[in-house]
């Protein structure tokens, strides 16, 4: 028995769901959604708040701010909750309206961009919102996902040691590639473990995390618009929606965009390569019930990809198979690389830009070292 009285220390960790009997192919899907925030961004933002908290970056005056599209947004807003601060999170029309509900009934504020930048898109937009707000009042703490490295320690000291007690024979590891944190974590664990792991990224269509020609990304979770200054890819061995989540869901299994696009990529790796006898799991982020007005929802769906998207022989969804980038590609990022990847400017003490929600009395800084950061990416 479980007898919790904070929200933020309960996860479901040894979960997984044999996927031979839905797919016919080996992999075990971890399931990462079993928990009040709902989704695996609950560790990061879990380890991120309370990194924060010992450094005495937060105070009982401060007001935690993040850039999210969706899951990291919510962990933070049960956080927040639990832990008595007040929370903005700043995100943008593609953000699921189930999400934005969930964020607010936990007490989060929620700011929604709904026009891009002409130069950056809607992460630029977000971004130059952000450190607008922190320009303006030093109460605001951004807690920086993007470049924390606290997101991929949790992975590191959790996620990837779970997997490891489960599969001890692990052979290979699908890992969705956002902001690269579950990504790194797991990565850094497994190369430092007893025997060999190949680590397969999964991208998403128009993201550039991996080089991939920049595009239309319209389901939140995976891929970046910019390269993101976690991503280390001496430690990835190989980077690679729709369809692959509503077979899952045929069978019972309700699961987010995430890890359609996840269990697809793996799919296509394992149907290339010699699995015979492998020991294969993939990391499924989240559940599907926010999803419900979008993957899982016919006129979105068809007005997206088409009305042949769901039949049997049909297109793929994101008009495109998963991007695979044959590995390894050895790429050691310095900080000079980090300084030119996000592209996006320091917004200057200035107002935030016309139609964006005004803080009035709360100011930002970036809880790594007190300072808002120059390079940032786009994730959950």
């Amino acid at each position: 028995m479980s007898v919790i009285s904070a929200p933020y220390t309960f996860n479901e960790e040894d979960l997984y769901v044999d996927l031979r009997p839905v797919l016919g192919r080996g992999l075990y899907l971890k399931c990462e959604g079993f928990n009040f925030a709902g989704s695996i961004k609950l560790k990061p933002a879990t380890e991120m708040v309370e990194a924060a908290e010992r450094a005495g970056v937060l105070t009982p005056r401060s007001v935690l701010l993040e850039s999210s599209s969706g899951n990291m947004g919510v962990a933070l807003s049960m956080i927040a909750a639990s832990k008595g601060y007040r929370f903005l999170c700043v995100t943008d029309s593609r953000c699921n309206l189930s999400t934005r509900l969930v964020m607010k009934a936990l007490g989060a504020q929620v700011h929604v961009i709904t026009e891009p930048s002409a130069e950056g898109g809607f992460l630029r937009a977000r971004i130059d919102y952000v450190r607008a707000l922190c320009a303006l009042d030093d109460r605001y703490v951004w807690l920086s996902q993007y470049t924390n490295p606290e997101n991929w320690r949790a992975h590191y000291r959790r996620t990837g040691p779970a997997i490891a007690r489960a599969f001890p024979k692990l052979d290979v590891l699908f890992v969705g590639a956002g902001t690269t944190g579950t990504l790194m974590g797991c990565a850094r664990y497994f190369r430092h473990w007893h025997r060999r792991v190949r680590i397969v990224a999964v991208d998403s269509v128009g993201s550039v995390t991996f080089g991939g020609a920049p595009g239309r990304r319209m389901l939140p979770g995976l891929g970046m618009s910019v390269s993101p200054p976690l991503l280390d890819e001496s430690y990835v061995d190989e980077a690679d929606t729709i369809r692959a989540c509503h077979h899952l869901a045929r069978r019972g299994f309700l699961f987010g965009g995430s890890t359609g696009t996840v269990v697809s990529g793996a799919m296509r790796w394992l149907a290339a390569h010699d699995s015979a006898g492998l020991t294969a799991v993939a990391i499924a982020p989240d559940l599907g019930e926010r999803y419900l007005e979008t993957v899982y929802q016919a006129n979105w769906v068809e007005a997206l990809y088409g009305e042949d998207i769901l039949r049997p022989g049909g297109p793929a969804a994101d008009s495109a198979p998963p991007v695979l980038v044959s590995g390894p590609r050895v790429r050691h990022r310095s900080r000079r690389d980090e300084a030119r990847a996000g592209g996006i400017r320091t917004v200057g003490p200035s107002r935030p830009a016309p139609g964006s929600w005004s803080a009035g009395s709360a100011p930002l800084r970036d809880a790594g070292d007190g300072r808002a950061s120059d390079t940032v990416g786009e994730g959950a």
